[in-house]
């Protein structure tokens, strides 16, 4: 099969959201050009649809979560030591990667760029994911 000539790509979050970029601004993550590499074995040089389930948002749940929360088996919730966490919201992540994406691109030229506006909220799960994505 030949790779995917669109000039567009898919980035799906682990919970599911999509968020159609283009190739340019996705190729500036270093992983997601390699995954996008017509000369690689990657699926997603097919397809066009990058799945990055590795980019969580983690947060604490309250010291005491209901009992409920308690008992329900969970891929999405932890338990380390007398403390809860719970993964959530990686489409928010996503969407501030893909923001910063493209604030790359059309930046890359310039000089004295402005900062970006990131929640404090997001600053650890966006050191992770831009880490994942060597950008």
């Amino acid at each position: 099969m030949a790779a995917s000539s669109s000039p567009y790509v898919t980035l799906i979050s682990s919970d599911g959201f999509e968020f159609i970029v283009s190739r340019d601004a996705a190729c500036v993550a270093g992983t997601i050009k390699k995954m996008l590499d017509p000369h690689s074995s990657f699926a997603e040089s097919i397809s066009g649809r990058c799945t990055l389930g590795t980019i969580k948002c983690v947060f604490p749940l309250p010291h005491s979560p209901p009992l409920s929360l308690l008992f329900l088996p969970s891929p999405t919730v932890f338990f380390t030591g007398d403390l809860a966490y719970a993964f959530s919201n990686s489409g928010v992540v996503l969407e501030k990667v893909c923001e910063y994406l493209y604030y790359n691109l059309k930046h890359k030229d310039e000089k004295d760029v402005p900062d970006m506006e990131i929640p404090p909220e997001l600053c650890l799960e966006l050191l992770m994911a831009a880490d994942y994505l060597n950008v």
